[in-house]
């Protein structure tokens, strides 16, 4: 196999062992053929060999080697866009099928944990989302809201029980979501790639594709090797790793690279600091995301977003900081990994998931959904395929719209830091 090995992270030094997947042989033919192997790729090749489909599945490098296997690991309800902004937007009742849908992605998620009992993906469940400013009677009001129009089960937590569990007083009021819960997201997807090869589907690594063309009413991949893959349709889940493949869809995709480290084993420190062991997160319109790992050893915990994809020199004492910042108690403590995440976002901040022509798909651009949205898009984009459901109409207001470039990239990045900007007025004082 060519292509780039996973890069030097926590995901890495704690995955399973699964043996590589070889390149493509010099000529396939298949009902659909998958390009990008991470897990909205893989959800749909899953989902589509359920349904009779014979499928490829294409990967320049390594299975999760992009942002699926980099991300926070965080499993939940809900789109980037919130309900609000659906709401506004689509109204009420198409706000709710979409909520719904994305419901369906995250109890995905965890019954095929369970039904592959998938090796090294040990659910912890449970999010925090907290304030770092007070605001307890918006905070209820709108959990109130969201309870009552969407049927949802969030609890209102006072800044007291709060600081409970989290041994800080930057924090104030919070909401907790019983429903959502946190992976290692490698191993997840290789748990997918060894039930995919189970089912007959075949998984393709260090196979770039270079070129999409017909060929006697098939489309036609060619790969960078010289291969060749004949298919009646094409899904495209490369997200913003994809280049010089569709235009038309990458111009749509905005990189935006996110920031993590784990630290090296401090078990008393950790446990003095964070007693809760779901995800936490705080509300802020640029915050911070972070869990316990390894058995309560140590601390994953990611923030920070740039539309740069060169990783920063001081990454890892970048984001120390900005921990020691809310947990000055865990002192000087060591980073064990540090790394970056390409994740692929829109400007209407929901994923991309369409027919674009006829046999060319996307099911992509699910940066800052969590984990729910790679499921949820890979399920509608298998039915839709297949003829068994036209639930992937439900995206059609996101449609694949240019991103601005270079100057949306740069038009983001001045977006995220007037988000900051606003974040420090909130907590001025504080």
């Amino acid at each position: 196999m060519t292509g780039r090995d996973y890069i030097d992270s926590y995901y890495r030094d704690s995955k399973v062992d699964l043996a590589p997947f070889p390149q493509v042989p010099e000529e396939v033919d298949c009902d659909v053929v998958v390009i990008g192997g991470g897990l909205a790729g893989l959800t749909a090749t899953r989902e589509l060999l359920k349904l009779g489909k014979t499928v490829v599945l294409l990967e320049e490098n390594r299975i999760g080697w992009g942002a699926s296997g980099r991300n926070g690991g965080f499993v939940s309800d809900g789109y980037a866009e919130g309900l609000a902004g659906l709401e506004a937007r689509l109204g009420f009742d198409k706000a709710l099928s979409l909520f719904k849908l994305s419901q369906e992605g995250t109890n995905y998620v965890r019954s095929t944990i369970r039904e592959l009992n998938a090796p090294g993906v040990d659910i912890e469940e449970g999010w925090l989302r907290v304030l770092r400013h007070s605001d307890a009677a918006g905070l209820e009001a709108r959990i109130d809201r969201l309870n009552i129009r969407y049927r949802t089960h969030y609890s209102f937590w006072s800044a007291e029980k709060v600081r409970e569990v989290l041994a800080t007083r930057r924090y104030f009021q919070g909401m907790d979501d019983p429903r959502a819960f946190h992976i290692q997201p490698l191993n997840y997807a290789l748990a997918l790639a060894r039930d995919i090869k189970e089912r007959g589907g075949q998984i393709y690594e260090g196979s770039k594709a270079r070129q999409l063309s017909k060929d006697a009413g098939h489309w036609r991949v060619d790969v960078e090797s010289g291969a060749k893959v004949r298919a009646g349709t094409v899904l495209l889940c490369g997200s913003a790793y994809m280049q010089d493949l569709y235009p038309r869809l990458e111009r749509a995709v905005l990189p935006v690279t996110t920031y993590v480290i784990t630290s090296g084993p401090m078990v008393n420190r950790l446990a003095q600091a964070i007693r809760y062991r779901g995800c936490i997160g705080d509300t802020r319109r640029a915050g911070d995301y972070y869990r316990v790992v390894d058995g309560g050893k140590r601390l994953l915990w990611g923030g920070r977003i740039t539309t740069r994809r060169s990783e920063p020199r001081q990454l890892a004492q970048m984001l120390k900081r900005d921990i020691l910042s809310i947990y000055p108690q865990l002192g000087d403590f060591t980073v064990s990994h540090a790394w970056a995440g390409l994740m692929g976002y829109c400007v209407h901040k929901m994923p991309i998931l369409r027919e674009l022509e006829p046999g060319i798909w996307a099911a992509t651009a699910t940066g800052g959904h969590g984990l729910n949205a790679t499921a949820s898009i890979g399920i509608a984009a298998a039915e839709g395929i297949s003829g068994l459901s036209d639930r992937y109409r439900m995206f059609e207001p996101f449609k694949a719209r240019w991103g601005g470039g270079p100057v949306g990239r740069f038009g983001t990045q001045f977006a995220y830091w007037g988000l900051q900007a606003m974040d420090w007025w909130e907590e001025r004082g504080i």
